[in-house]
């Protein structure tokens, strides 16, 4: 498994019942990482037996309660069930001011650190990196300033050939270097490539995530062939004419930023309430690309 995503929420405006403003959880690399976090986000965890503990990085896309109002509530549990680890929160400039002044007035400050990293720019921005991924803004256009985030695997090492390294009876010092891609230089004189001894790694994998956000073609450079692409699809081609006022986006538009990117699988998620039935989203999205799939609360897909 390369990347997994748990979609703990993915509908419009207020919780319902049933179902859950938007919140997932994308685990790739060895972390897991919280992508918005609506009201119930934490409730949510809890019914996907996600570990709260893994979690060492939140992104905010813009301060619009279905996107962040589960926030304070998860800091504070995450205080109640002794987190001394250190939480990075990412998010428009605000969200310090929003989160800190509800835990001064409760005097609840944590007993671990937050660090908050408040965003202004306008133009794609790495948010994280280490040797594994990473984390870069893509710059939206909704009612507010907001953020999608693509969420980049970094090459692995390459595998060795086993046969191939018992052939020449290569000895285990050399296995380390082997797999950063250096050749090998024998007793004798003989020098092994490097591609003699290995096997290509797997191709890294990357998830763009574009909540809410008008059709946006300029997006298109940013995330052309990535592998998995959530787009936002309040509205179905019938209730397009509100999109201009709500800066929000239909199902066949969020396809024909999938066919344009070339991408290899499309999401569709935060479906407006108004709607019976998701089901018409995949197919009106179907008509412009290919392989489409919804998203649903407590879904989880595997890639």
């Amino acid at each position: 498994m390369a990347i997994r995503l748990s979609i703990l929420g993915c509908y419009a405006a207020t919780p319902r019942t049933l179902t859950n403003p938007t919140s997932q959880v994308l685990e790739i690399k060895g972390h897991m990482f919280l992508i918005d976090c609506g009201e119930g986000t934490q409730v949510q965890l809890r019914k996907n037996k996600i570990k709260f503990s893994r979690i060492n990085h939140i992104f905010i896309s813009h301060l619009h309660g279905d996107h962040f109002f589960g926030l304070p509530g998860l800091i504070s549990t995450f205080r109640l069930l002794g987190r001394d680890k250190e939480m990075h929160i990412y998010g428009p400039k605000g969200i310090k001011e929003a989160i800190t002044l509800l835990l001064k007035l409760g005097d609840s400050w944590t007993n671990y650190h937050l660090i908050f990293h408040e965003l202004t720019a306008r133009e794609r921005t790495v948010l994280f990196e280490d040797d594994k991924v990473s984390v870069e803004t893509i710059p939206l256009n909704h009612r507010v300033y907001t953020n999608g985030f693509l969420f980049r695997e970094k090459p692995s090492e390459r595998k060795l050939n086993i046969d191939a390294v018992r052939a020449h009876n290569i000895d285990k010092a050399y296995f380390r270097n082997i797999k950063k891609g250096k050749d090998v230089q024998l007793d004798d004189g003989r020098v092994i490539p490097n591609g003699m001894l290995t096997l290509d790694p797997p191709k890294p994998m990357s998830y763009a995530y574009c909540g809410d956000t008008r059709f946006k073609p300029d997006i298109v450079d940013q995330i052309i062939g990535v592998d998995i692409l959530y787009h936002e699809a309040t509205f179905l081609e019938t209730e397009k004419h509100l999109c201009a006022k709500t800066k929000h986006a239909t199902a066949k538009e969020a396809a024909t930023i999938a066919r344009m990117a070339k991408v290899g699988t499309l999401i569709l998620g935060h479906y407006s309430t108004r709607y019976r039935s998701i089901d018409a989203f995949k197919v009106e999205a179907e008509e412009i690309f290919g392989n489409v799939e919804l998203a649903d609360d407590g879904k989880i897909f595997e890639f």
